[in-house]
């Protein structure tokens, strides 16, 4: 991997994580939409235990709104408002940083007020007036990073260009994250060269377990996927060398709002995430090779 600056994720009054190619492996993880208050508290606490005991920076993930559902009658969260206090509540309990999605420009400043990662999502990864807005909101606000999910339908270079619009606000708070890219119909390909090429950009490199392994609208009017593809592709990108992954987890993924089948069971996250915390420390030692004689 090329010489990577870290990024140091977390506001005033919550845990810092960094976030580094050459680091210990830090997570993002929690439901796909917020879907009420219980569920997301429970998630919380059960991954803050988690980085607690097994020792890894934790980056708490929800989003207040799945704004580009397949259909329009998918259920698509709590709502702005709602959402960010909720992902406050977890932020003033559990001592950890909060992650959430933007959409529009109109949502930057209040999201920023809150969080401690604003992800830009995949369809909106070249969007210049909202990757400088979130730039902008990062600058005024220290501890708080711009996380860039790679469009499906970008090569791993084209997020140079993005990740340059958000530096240009003077902010070098950015994550770049890995996420699949569109395989003819209904089917998402992560190809492992993508994870060394961002990193020649310098940032931090997280690898998007969850919805690389989605079917984007195989259904018609939803999408599927398959999670066992989770844990292969997951290990895959931590022996690769990269900063962290992202991985989505619900309490019972049948019923979860959104995302239903690339979902990881709370109840399995314990085993998932010590593997792969095993696994980093093997990449990421640096083993001389032995010499002729």
């Amino acid at each position: 991997m090329s010489i990577c600056k870290p990024v140091v994720v977390g506001k005033d009054g919550v845990a810092k994580v960094t976030f580094a190619n050459d680091k210990p492996l830090a997570f993002m993880a929690g439901t796909c939409a917020l879907e009420s208050r219980d569920i997301t508290m429970k998630t919380a606490e059960t991954l803050k235990e988690l980085s607690e005991r097994l020792g890894f920076g934790l980056v708490y993930k929800g989003s207040f709104d799945k704004a580009n559902r397949t259909s329009a009658s998918g259920k698509r969260g709590m709502g702005l408002e709602e959402g960010l206090k909720l992902l406050a509540e977890v932020r003033a309990q559990f001592g950890v940083p909060v992650l959430t999605d933007v959409h529009e420009q109109a949502q930057v400043a209040a999201v920023a007020e809150v969080v401690d990662v604003i992800q830009i999502p995949a369809f909106l990864s070249r969007q210049t007036d909202l990757l400088v807005a979130c730039g902008e909101a990062a600058v005024k606000h220290p501890g708080l990073a711009v996380n860039i999910k790679k469009g499906q339908f970008m090569a791993p270079q084209d997020m140079l260009p993005a990740a340059a619009k958000v530096a240009s606000t003077g902010s070098e708070a950015i994550l770049l994250t890995e996420r699949g890219a569109t395989f003819g119909y209904g089917n998402l390909v992560v190809d492992m060269r993508s994870f060394p090429i961002m990193a020649g950009s310098g940032y931090p490199v997280i690898h998007d377990a969850s919805h690389c392994v989605m079917m984007p609208s195989v259904r018609g009017d939803s999408s599927g996927g398959d999670r066992s593809f989770i844990p292969p592709l997951a290990r895959a990108a931590v022996a690769v060398g990269v900063a962290g992954l992202f991985i989505e987890t619900h309490p019972d993924p049948a019923n979860a709002f959104s995302d239903k089948e690339t979902q990881v069971p709370l109840a399995e996250m314990e085993h998932l995430l010590h593997q792969l915390l095993q696994l980093d420390v093997v990449a990421k030692t640096q083993i001389a090779l032995p010499t002729a004689g």
